[in-house]
């Protein structure tokens, strides 16, 4: 050996650890998910909150940078709580924990700024290499959920091809509709007779694919960002 010298020269560099916080409400499901995060080696639980008030106090204070969350939680929900930490730390990434795969809950929590959603029954191993896609900017998911998420762009798609079909007035028709506005008020606010506004409706109807007003307005609804109060002409 060379005097002065050291194998330590020769050691292998340490991974990075990671600091991940958890927001859970059952006290035993939060213990586990930190035990089973420490014993991955390259990622520390920084921060384990029960609560999404809880979560939205301590979590800027320990700067993770990922969060395990779940989404029904008491008080605010996980969809709601992620939003906020968005807001307040914006290159924060969050990683939806759940043991729903509802699609009611799915979308609004990716459009809260989730940044992956993976079920509870996932094994460690896929755990751990979502957590680590999400820190490399990936965005995973479980099979179902991803198959859920292109099957809605899909029909995005289709929609918006059956929606350029529309005229501009049929358009107007159907955004005062989602609206709340009876045929009677559309007529009035337009000039127009009852009897022309429901030919403007069933010409959307038929290009829609559509067989009533509440699934009219379900389905042009779900092309838009969402309609606040009555629309004003």
């Amino acid at each position: 050996m060379i005097a002065g010298g050291s194998d330590q020269n020769h050691c292998p560099p340490k991974p990075a650890v990671h600091r991940i916080a958890l927001v859970e409400d059952q006290h035993e499901v939060r213990e586990r998910w930190a035990r089973l995060l420490e014993s991955f080696g390259d990622f520390q639980c920084v921060c384990a909150c029960a609560s999404g008030e809880e979560a939205l106090t301590a979590i800027p204070a320990a700067r993770p940078e990922l969060v395990l969350m779940d989404i029904l939680l008491p008080g605010i929900s996980g969809i709601e709580c992620s939003a906020q930490l968005k807001q307040l730390l914006p290159q924060i990434q969050i990683l939806i924990l759940t043991a729903s795969d509802d699609e009611e809950m799915v979308f609004p929590a990716l459009e809260a700024g989730a940044d992956g959603y993976l079920l509870k029954h996932s094994r460690p191993a896929d755990l751990r290499a979502a957590l680590l896609d999400v820190l490399g900017g990936g965005v995973p998911m479980t099979s179902g959920i991803a198959r859920r998420v292109a099957q809605y762009f899909r029909d995005r798609a289709k929609l918006r091809d059956e929606l350029v079909c529309l005229s501009s007035r049929e358009k107007q028709v159907l955004t005062m509709l989602c609206n709340g506005y009876s045929n009677k008020e559309i007529a009035l606010k337009l000039a127009l007779s009852v009897e022309t506004v429901h030919s403007y409706l069933k010409h959307a109807y038929e290009r829609m694919h559509v067989h009533s007003r509440a699934e009219a307005v379900a389905k042009y609804m779900s092309s838009k960002p969402a309609v606040a109060g009555r629309a004003r002409f």
